[in-house]
């Protein structure tokens, strides 16, 4: 990350907003609740989304501090919604952390990419199977229409496929811009696509691959994929009240 300006693949979202509104992404700013009110508000405004759930891991990588992750689902986790992670496991999980998910209703979706270090998704597969006796678990595969012309395209390509093939699988799509390494350099093959009302380059490895809002996409985050190694108690649907006052 260090020698990454752009993020992950130079093309993250959470790097695209920091530049857009003038922020340092290269420097980790945690927020806090400034008071009860500001928690409450929050709670309130989490519970009045129109879906199942609300995300962690938009502006940032919850496991890169995994203290402070728990510290604010603490805050957070009697909201009557299921909380779902977005993690790369910069760091793991400890022990005594595992055990609290296991109390709570969430999802953590482990990112991961055959465009990844080796070493990198060796332990995101490895936390990805340590979550399963706790929590949903949800490999979140960033996947991208590799060039078979050339030969580290054919082996990344191999090795996105063994990825595909496991449980709990999502497949979500590399977005990228014109000027990334990986287009330039012909490794990858994007499409101009819409997303969202936008014009936006794409690189899909299967044209059936969802890309378009939350509301009407089927996997939810993980929250509706089916596990068939699924090993943790099922706490979905329970119906957790907050006492604001």
């Amino acid at each position: 990350m260090a020698n990454e300006a752009g993020g992950c693949f130079n093309d993250c979202y959470a790097a695209k907003a920091s530049k857009l509104y003038g922020y340092d992404f290269g420097k980790t700013v945690l927020r806090y609740f400034s008071s009860e009110a500001h928690r409450r508000a929050t709670v309130r405004k989490i519970d009045r989304i129109p879906l199942d759930f609300v995300r962690m891991g938009t502006s940032g990588d919850p496991s890169e501090n995994w203290d402070h992750t728990v510290k604010i689902l603490r805050q957070i986790d009697k909201c009557n919604k299921e909380i779902v992670i977005i993690a790369k496991h910069w760091t793991n999980l400890t022990d005594s952390q595992l055990a609290y998910l296991g109390t709570i209703n969430v999802c953590v979706n482990t990112s991961t990419s055959a465009l990844d270090k080796p070493h990198l998704i060796e332990n995101a597969v490895s936390q990805y199977g340590r979550l399963k006796p706790f929590c949903k678990s949800a490999l979140r595969v960033v996947t991208a229409n590799f060039n078979q012309e050339k030969e580290h395209g054919r082996a990344l390509l191999a090795k996105q496929n063994e990825l595909l093939k496991m449980d709990g699988v999502i497949d979500t799509v590399l977005r990228v811009n014109k000027n990334n390494p990986l287009l330039k350099s012909g490794l990858i093959i994007a499409k101009n696509t819409q997303f969202l009302g936008k014009n936006t380059l794409a690189s899909k490895w299967k044209n059936g691959t969802y890309f378009g809002k939350c509301g009407t996409c089927h996997e939810q985050c993980g929250l509706n994929v089916k596990l068939e190694t699924a090993t943790h108690p099922q706490k979905r649907g329970i119906t957790k009240q907050l006492q604001l006052f």
